[in-house]
């Protein structure tokens, strides 16, 4: 997925997908809190959205949340490429929408997320039916299918983000990397301590006895770590600026 991801938030989600963090933590995150040579990222501070607006807090949700996470290489890879590329936020900030300005998750999931799902064919379908006619499909939350023609594959691609049911949730990429870690033997207090939960019983009940259907086709995003982006199509621009879904994600 992530070489259809526009390169300026291609390190957000491959950060979310190697080290857990939260929206809201990774959206916090500065640069003082990363070192890119020892290959660790230190979470704390958490960026609140209440009513379109965006504060930093500078202590996460407990005092568990205050961690310190190893990188993945890709990882480290990837937010070495974005700090040569993409200037630092006013405070520090490691990631901001085009303007410079905080991102905002709902913004972000429509304009960004979604797209980048329908793109790399995990979401709907689009084809180029001829020169000039792109073909967008998707089911609807009935299980109904809808088919329509588009002039742009941007327009078909967006329409089929807007409108197709379910898909991966930014979130899913958390439980993903937990799943991960349970899977390949990390003790179930690692775990917990790396995702920082303040009780192991939250990562007990959540991931030893997790949907392996779910969080496989969550794996199966990132099966794949090439950074190489996709060729086949001009990369949308990115989004401007980035209210509020999946309030649930903020308790796991």
């Amino acid at each position: 997925m992530l070489p259809h991801v526009p390169g300026r938030y291609r390190a957000l989600v491959g950060l979310a997908a190697g080290t857990g963090l939260r929206w809201g933590e990774c959206v916090g995150l500065r640069w003082d809190a990363v070192d890119l040579d020892a290959g660790t990222v230190r979470v704390e501070r958490v960026a609140v959205e209440v009513a379109g607006t965006v504060t930093q807090k500078p202590y996460p949700k407990s005092k568990a949340g205050r961690r310190e996470v190893p990188l993945p290489p890709f990882v480290v890879e990837l937010l070495a490429a974005h700090r040569e590329r993409y200037p630092t936020g006013p405070v520090g900030e490691v990631f901001t929408n085009a303007a410079g300005g905080p991102l905002r998750r709902t913004l972000f999931r429509s304009r960004d997320w979604r797209p980048s799902l329908v793109r790399a064919g995990l979401l709907g379908e689009v084809v180029e039916v001829r020169p000039g006619a792109f073909l967008g499909v998707w089911q609807d939350k009935e299980g109904l299918e809808h088919r329509q023609e588009f002039p742009t594959h941007r327009e078909a691609v967006m329409h089929v983000a807007k409108h197709a049911a379910e898909g991966l949730r930014f979130h899913d990429l958390r439980h993903c990397y937990a799943t991960w870690l349970v899977s390949d033997g990390v003790p179930v207090n690692d775990v917990a301590r790396l995702l920082g939960h303040e009780q192991m019983s939250t990562t007990l009940n959540r991931y030893t006895h997790s949907s392996r259907d779910r969080y496989g086709r969550a794996g199966a995003v990132f099966a794949d770590f090439s950074l190489t982006p996709a060729p086949d199509r001009p990369r949308e621009p990115d989004a401007a600026s980035t209210v509020d879904l999946d309030r649930e994600e903020d308790n796991s």
